[in-house]
């Protein structure tokens, strides 16, 4: 028998439905898409330094694999976000793209029904009803793009996106981020260090021409202006964290030339927690009190929260607990929002403090 030239290892090819197409069965409301320009808006005046006195927070599940359960969570942030809004921009975190080191579930998008099915069409579909769903409640959303195909199908709904710690020093994912149309946040490598982070940021400013579809999910030839709007995402690594202020002050010097005044989001999980979710905690106190302190330069932090703390196993086939993550251990609602008001009440006093002084 001859041996096979092209596709030896390939069992199917399934096209996928255009980008153009989905958008079209699940279009996106104006007053909604308003919303999301607002959103971005507001992160941009962040990092610009024009809103000085706010912090942005993404906060929600490591990854969401149960829609109804992402729903509730974000109707029960919604009431917390509009509370503390004042003080705290508060993103919904929206991840349906997990990396994985090895192999594992790889997110909603993947494998939407969470049986190694991987009906990528389908989770597209699901992808981009839940992210319509959360932003018609007024919560903006935020996600980690991983395969350069998703934006077309999902960044109309998308206020923030993140390039993650396993995919920052990737050219793909550097062009990827140069022509998106949000701000972006880039994590420090896996390892702890600064350099990849900081050489993304230089590469997504620039122009970048790169293989990708359009919106017919032609095969096409994507050129891009750059984007002005990034910033580096600490998570530590390496067995360290990266949240001290020595840490943070580093960051700072080495974006110096960046032209970005508020440069730096600290991811509370991650390295950061020493992979103990219940740490996120402290850490966002130690960040916000390095704020209220003086570090200006610090717009925001990530966390890992869901309905339930902690997390559980996925395996094909097994049933799950309703609101405990399948990926990272997060942190449970009640402590979440006890967080929150405990975090926009010491931005607060600070502010207070700080006009009864002047």
């Amino acid at each position: 028998m001859t041996e096979r030239i092209n596709n030896q290892n390939i069992i199917d090819i399934t096209p996928l439905p255009a980008p153009k197409h989905m958008q079209e069965i699940l279009p996106l409301p104006h007053e909604t898409g308003q919303m999301v320009l607002k959103a971005r808006q507001a992160i941009r005046s962040i990092l610009r330094g024009d809103d000085t006195h706010r912090l942005v927070v993404i906060i929600g599940p490591c990854s969401i694999h149960d829609p109804e359960a992402a729903i509730e969570y974000a109707e029960q942030l919604k009431r917390v976000a509009d509370r503390v809004q004042e003080h705290l921009l508060v993103i919904s975190r929206t991840y349906f793209e997990k990396p994985r080191t090895t192999v594992g579930w790889k997110g909603l998008i993947n494998d939407p029904t969470l049986d190694g099915s991987c009906d990528i069409g389908a989770g597209f579909e699901l992808a981009r009803s839940i992210l319509l769903k959360i932003n018609q409640l007024g919560m903006p959303c935020a996600t980690e793009f991983l395969d350069p195909v998703t934006p077309q199908y999902i960044s109309d709904l998308i206020s923030w996106s993140a390039i993650g710690a396993r995919t920052t020093e990737s050219q793909t994912h550097r062009e990827m981020a140069s022509g998106l149309s949000m701000p972006v946040g880039l994590k420090n490598g896996t390892d702890g260090g600064l350099q990849v982070a900081l050489n993304a940021m230089i590469a997504a400013r620039h122009p970048q021409s790169f293989i990708g579809v359009n919106a017919d999910g032609l095969t096409s030839i994507i050129k891009t202006n750059g984007n002005p709007e990034r910033h580096i995402v600490l998570r530590g690594g390496g067995g360290r964290v990266n949240y001290n202020p020595e840490d943070i002050s580093e960051a700072v010097r080495c974006l110096s030339k960046e032209d970005i005044s508020r440069p730096v989001m600290v991811d509370c999980s991650h390295g950061n927690s020493e992979k103990d979710h219940t740490r996120q905690v402290p850490v966002a106190q130690s960040v916000v009190k390095q704020f209220i302190e003086g570090q200006q330069a610090i717009m925001g932090l990530l966390i890992e929260s869901n309905l339930k703390p902690g997390n559980q196993k996925w395996e094909a086939g097994k049933s799950l607990e309703r609101g405990v993550s399948i990926t990272d251990a997060c942190i449970g609602w009640e402590d979440t929002e006890h967080l929150l008001d405990e975090l926009a009440e010491s931005l607060d006093k600070s502010t207070k403090s700080t006009s009864v002084s002047g």
